[in-house]
């Protein structure tokens, strides 16, 4: 595995720092124990909140996290860096989330709730399908509030993770950045749902990322006036395929079209950003690359069928793009367990497992750019604590996995069924003022079981992968 980082930044503030103005090594070498990792410099910022358990990205993980901690009776804080909770599942603009209900049977009473709370809202909200529902984003924006609302979560929107603090090599809350400057916000227990490990990089935590293979970046869209009695999604594809000659910045890879739940529009999935070759989403420059060469993307894409020669899409208009690009992967925390593909395509269990994965191995391109079926697998609560760092857990994209074994599980469902364990755990540790790695798996497996998640392979429904 190559491209492992660590981060931890001290700021030096004149007139500030102790007597002395020592200064702190950059980068320390890593140990199993407290002393590993230097603790944060006090950066005198104001508390803003505190929590028994904060929970910082807002997407499937994140919000799989807070409604499984704040149901077990914690204070819980999830905060989000946009106006909205939803993440991918949003950003996307309609595209399914996938093994939300694997052979169609509920997975957990917090996947539940949430669907729940969208079939509220009626036909145009959700359309379930097999495992995975597709639902219209505006009606999953407020179906998540709802969700939140119900189990007692505190909920903020335009804080942006700037920082970690570390005492002890214990992680203890974030510094985030809100429009009256930085602040703190302080708990018993973090967890990282932010997709790219910032908090666990910001930290000092150990990661990974195979710059030579990751994914591609995506914007979402969605189009409307459509006389779908003239239309199918095949004709779309077919129309941007051939007019990649006129419109270059259209995808040579696959492209994907489906209807936006029981709507008359619909959405756009593509290879985005893949002809670009690979491009780190933490980079600031690549990444900025991405997401204006996505919006010129999804325009040609829009000009591409109104020039189209079949008259049946010329009418076709751009209806919305997602308001940033989604990301399939970045940066993964190394955890004391490491998921891998082998893991993945042999449908490992273990001891300690606190979650499970279903779907599809996607490569992003690579293996002629076929999705391979997978077996069922656990997640390991391992998988979920960074190596050498306490107070912190880690769920969805970025949890413990080579690139591989993200990407076995990176479908919507699986990373909010993680962010439910990680809650969990969180939640447990905190009550009992307990390290996460201290706590005992067989307490948390309870807890699961009684929130419907069924631990057992031998129970788990596999027909809907034939």
């Amino acid at each position: 595995m190559n491209g492992k980082n660590t981060r931890r930044e001290f700021l030096s503030a004149a007139g500030t720092m102790a007597a002395g103005g020592a200064a702190l090594a950059a980068s320390a070498s890593l140990a199993s124990e407290p002393s590993a990792i230097p603790s944060s410099p006090d950066h005198r910022r104001p508390l803003l909140a505190e929590a028994d358990v904060l929970i910082v990205g807002g997407g499937p993980a994140g919000i799989g996290a807070a409604l499984g901690a704040a149901r077990q009776g914690a204070k819980t804080l999830l905060i989000e860096n946009h106006s909205f909770f939803g993440g991918v599942a949003a950003w996307s603009m309609g595209m399914q989330m996938n093994q939300m209900r694997p052979g169609g049977k509920p997975r957990s009473q917090v996947h539940e709730l949430l669907i729940q709370k969208l079939k509220a809202y009626g036909d145009q909200a959700i359309r379930l399908g097999q495992h995975e529902i597709w639902c219209n984003v505006e009606y999953l924006k407020v179906a998540v509030l709802d969700a939140l609302d119900q189990v007692g979560c505190r909920y903020l929107v335009h804080l942006r993770a700037a920082d970690t603090l570390v005492e002890n090599n214990r992680v203890v809350g974030v510094i985030v950045a809100t429009k009256k400057g930085l602040m703190t916000l302080r708990a018993k227990a973090v967890v990282d749902c932010t997709g790219d490990a910032d908090v666990a990089f910001y930290a000092g935590a150990e990661t990974m990322i195979e710059a030579s293979t990751l994914m591609p970046m995506t914007l979402g869209l969605t189009v409307t006036n459509i006389d779908q009695t003239k239309v199918r999604p095949a004709d779309i594809e077919k129309a941007l395929h051939q007019a990649r000659g006129q419109h270059p910045l259209i995808p040579s890879g696959f492209i994907e079209v489906k209807q936006l739940a029981h709507s008359v529009s619909w959405w756009i999935n593509h290879a985005g950003t893949a002809d670009l070759g690979r491009m780190d989403p933490t980079d600031v420059e690549q990444r900025t690359q991405a997401e204006c060469f996505s919006r010129r993307q999804a325009l040609q894409m829009v000009q591409a069928l109104r020039a189209s020669d079949n008259p049946a899409l010329q009418p076709i208009e751009w209806s919305g793009a997602g308001p940033q690009v989604s990301v399939r992967e970045s940066r993964r925390v190394k955890g004391v367990y490491v998921i891998t593909e082998e893991d993945a395509m042999t449908g490992r269990t273990f001891e300690d497992a606190i979650a499970w994965r279903s779907g599809f191995l996607d490569l992003g391109g690579q293996k002629d750019g076929k999705y391979v079926k997978m077996q069922i697998h656990d997640v390991p609560y391992r998988a979920l604590l960074p190596e050498k760092l306490d107070g912190l857990l880690t769920a969805g994209r970025c949890l413990s996995a080579t690139h591989a074994g993200a990407a076995a599980g990176k479908s919507m469902g699986n990373c909010m069924a993680t962010g439910h364990a990680a809650g969990l755990a969180a939640a447990l540790s905190a009550a009992s003022n307990r390290r996460p790695r201290e706590l005992k798996v067989a307490e948390l497996q309870a807890a699961l079981r009684g929130d419907g998640v069924d631990l057992a392979a031998k129970d788990r429904e596999q027909s809907w992968l034939k």
